[in-house]
């Protein structure tokens, strides 16, 4: 617990430390790969390298700073973190790790500037987030494995079935190897993925794109340009081939209620939504489901969705548009009059995900078309950034 003079020293630093903290944790990162090299393949390199995670790291550590007053505003702020901690299965004793290299980072960054007194009470601060994000982990963990089905850890799952989605999209089933029942998730949640390539262990976090079933998850993976794991999703992962599997995790998940739903995604930013989509249908709501994609050679899940106008006809509304070539109700992208048009009255919630420019643009037409804040709900599929950064 920080003493009353440590508060002071925080509240007095903490505009100088905000100042520098980009170079903080550019710095910081590089420095615990070298000393903690078995870490780092908790982090996906292509957020480093495009400068993503860091950005992200700053932004948690000023979120917390400034709420940390607020205990249940910084719980909040701290959600996204939770998750991703979750599903890569972050133990307490990997905490020290972060601390001790953060610090170090600071003392480089600061240099004199960095008092004794000065780095305790910083010192003190990072104990005291470790220890809430310590506790908040541990209630996830034990919550989900106390579920029939659930565990703790990773457990082991088999590939039962591949099918193309897409010219770039593949959806793998996943069955456990035990044989037992698979718990149950919440719509909209994605699982993290540990497997090893060449003797080097990778996390990669993924969608589950079908909804609960008691017996099987699916993961529908884009391939991306270059990426390994998705590249050997793509052209390695056979029938057969096993990998492990980390607890579920994400907020992207219905808030309850009747109101209407809107979902619009983007490319691969459609695999939460199928779930989101049938769970309100099924609850009785009213669904308009908005999807993009570049042309029809990019568009997956069609007939899934077909599936779901055919079981709900009076309650799903879908509107597809092509970027390029023909198909699809729509050319072009989704713009605000198109949003406009569809935007059911009433007190929907909308929910979207897909490519950064995509999510800021769909962020800024449904706030000019006055959806609040809290009836916008949106996931990065990596570290997340501010939706005004294009």
């Amino acid at each position: 617990m920080l003493t009353h003079d440590q508060e002071q020293l925080i509240a007095a630093t903490a505009p100088v430390v905000a100042e520098h903290l980009d170079a903080i944790t550019q710095r910081f990162y590089p420095l615990m790969f070298d000393r903690y090299p078995e870490v780092k393949a908790l982090f996906n390199q292509a957020h480093q390298a495009n400068g993503a995670q860091p950005r992200a790291l700053a932004g948690a550590v000023l979120a917390y700073v400034q709420l940390r007053g607020e205990p249940a505003r910084a719980r909040a702020a701290l959600g996204t973190a939770i998750s991703k901690h979750v599903s890569l299965g972050i133990a307490p004793e990997q905490y020290p790790i972060v601390g001790e290299c953060l610090m170090a980072a600071i003392g480089e960054v600061l240099g004199e500037a960095l008092t004794a007194e000065i780095a305790a009470a910083w010192g003190a601060l990072y104990e005291e987030l470790a220890g809430l994000l310590i506790e908040l982990e541990s209630h996830h963990y034990h919550a989900f494995a106390s579920l029939p089905g659930g565990w703790q850890g990773t457990r082991t799952f088999r590939l039962a079935e591949r099918r193309r989605e897409s010219e770039v999209i593949t959806s793998f089933l996943l069955e456990p190897v035990d044989g037992g029942p698979v718990a149950d998730f919440q719509p909209g949640q994605y699982i993290g993925v540990k497997l090893s390539l060449d003797g080097e262990t990778h996390y990669r976090h993924y969608s589950l794109s079908a909804y609960p079933n008691g017996q099987s998850y699916r993961l529908s993976i884009k391939r991306e340009p270059g990426g390994r794991v998705s590249g050997h999703f793509h052209e390695r992962m056979a029938v057969g081939d096993t990998l492990e599997l980390l607890p579920p995790a994400g907020d992207l998940t219905l808030v309850p209620g009747a109101a209407p739903v809107m979902l619009l995604s983007g490319g691969v930013g459609q695999t939460p939504m199928l779930p989101l989509a049938r769970q309100a249908l099924e609850q009785g709501r009213r669904v308009i489901y908005v999807h993009a994609a570049r042309d029809a050679a990019h568009h997956a899940f069609g007939e899934a969705l077909a599936e779901l106008g055919r079981d709900y006809p009076n309650r799903l509304t879908s509107t597809l548009l092509f970027e390029e070539g023909e198909g699809g109700d729509h050319r072009g992208r989704i713009d605000r009059d198109l949003l406009a048009s569809l935007l059911p009255e009433g007190e929907a919630h909308c929910y979207f995900v897909g490519p950064q420019g995509f999510m800021s643009a769909v962020n800024a037409h449904l706030d000019a078309l006055g959806v609040p804040a809290a009836r916008r709900h949106f996931e990065h599929f990596g570290p997340a950034r501010p939706l005004a950064a294009a």
